[in-house]
Order: C-alpha cells, then sequence, then structure tokens
C-alpha cells in the first residue's frame, strides 16, 4: 500500500511537471505569422518596390506592403527566422532610414533625386503620378 501511494505520488509529480514544461514552451515559442508596423522614410513609388523588395528577400518575411502616404511598412514575418531588425537593416542597405536604422550616405545619394526624402524638396518632384 506505501508503495502504491508513493508511485501515485510520483506519478502526479512528473504529470505536473511535464504540463509545466509544455506550457512554459508554449509561452517561450516565437510568432510564425507575427505581424507589426514601422515608418520607412521614403517618397514615391520607386521608393516603395525598392522597399518592399528588399524586406521580403529576407528569410522570414511572408509579407511586405509600404503605405506612400503614412511611410507605414507593415510586414508578417516568422519570429523564428528574423527580427524586424533584421529588416530595418536590409531597407538601410538600399538608402532607406528607419527609427532604428540609418542608410549610409553613399548608397542614400545614389538613389534618384525624388527618393532623397532627406531633401524637402525632393517631395514637390515628379514621382511619375498623373495628377
Amino acid at each position: 500500500m506505501f508503495t502504491t501511494l508513493k508511485l501515485r505520488k510520483t506519478i502526479l509529480l512528473a504529470s505536473i511537471l511535464i504540463l509545466g514544461l509544455q506550457l512554459n514552451a508554449q509561452e517561450n515559442s516565437k510568432d510564425k505569422n507575427k505581424k507589426t508596423t514601422f515608418e520607412v522614410k521614403g517618397n514615391c513609388g520607386m521608393c516603395k518596390s525598392r522597399i518592399e523588395k528588399a524586406s521580403i528577400k529576407v528569410k522570414g518575411v511572408k509579407y511586405a506592403n509600404w503605405d506612400i502616404p503614412s511611410k507605414q511598412l507593415t510586414l508578417i514575418l516568422d519570429e523564428n527566422k528574423c527580427t524586424t531588425l533584421d529588416v530595418k537593416k536590409a531597407i538601410a542597405k538600399v538608402g532607406h532610414d528607419t527609427d532604428s536604422t540609418k542608410a549610409d550616405s553613399t548608397t542614400y545619394n545614389s538613389l534618384p533625386p525624388c527618393c532623397q526624402f532627406r531633401d524637402p524638396n525632393s517631395i514637390h518632384m515628379d514621382h511619375g503620378t498623373k495628377q
């Protein structure tokens, strides 16, 4: 009888331990379809294309859409494969700034004049849109 009671306690303790580990593992798992939005500096359709292409090339990014008027990039990414910072670094490499990354001056200066968002006059340039 004593060994049966001891065996039941051991099984109960093991079950609680396994359940606790499973719950902890679920809390620590990363989101495979994390939706995030952040600002990316740019002006026009060429910027949009460049920003989205740089984003989607990052392994783990499933969706990228940059809204020209709001300057907001919306992403769906797999947090197991990449981070938001990885995407921001890729965007900076093609000439665009974010809140935490800045394009180097050589890359930025190689952008078409209408895409040089740091110049306040660039917003008034012809961006290939019909009025």
